[in-house]
């Protein structure tokens, strides 16, 4: 299952199938599909991440966010989509800050580029039979 932040983009573990001479190794592993307005992206460039289409993608659900930190889901809607708003003004505005996600990753730009950082411990949560293999295609 895939969860769409709206105006930032789509989260979802994929299973990705490598062969190595001696075994044959599927993987869970997490990836960020970019989905931000295109004039906050200009000079900049961002991998193309493609989620089959099998994967089932969800909204992001407000209410069990509001769950975790005791705020109303309409607040919660509100902070998300102001946060999202603030960082596409920054990308627009030549800025580059960081936008970390909490026990997710990172998504930061390096010499303009745009790329979500997994964190290992999120990785590692989702493949814990070949860990290391799943790290290395991350």
């Amino acid at each position: 299952q895939g969860v769409l932040v709206p105006g930032l983009g789509t989260f979802a573990v994929v299973h990705e199938q490598i062969n190595s001479t001696e075994e044959v190794y599927v993987v869970r592993r997490p990836v960020f599909q970019l989905d931000m307005d295109m004039s906050c992206l200009r000079e900049l460039v961002f991998p193309t991440v493609m989620i089959p289409g099998d994967i089932v993608i969800v909204p992001l659900d407000y209410w069990w966010l509001s769950q975790t930190n005791s705020l109303p889901p309409d607040v919660v809607r509100g902070c998300v989509e102001e946060t999202i708003l603030l960082y596409s003004f920054q990308l627009r505005d030549r800025q580059r800050p960081a936008f970390a996600f909490e026990n997710i990753g990172i998504l930061s730009c390096q010499d303009n580029v745009l790329c979500m950082q997994f964190h290992c411990s999120c990785i590692a949560g989702l493949e814990s039979q070949d860990t290391w293999v799943a790290l290395l295609l991350t």
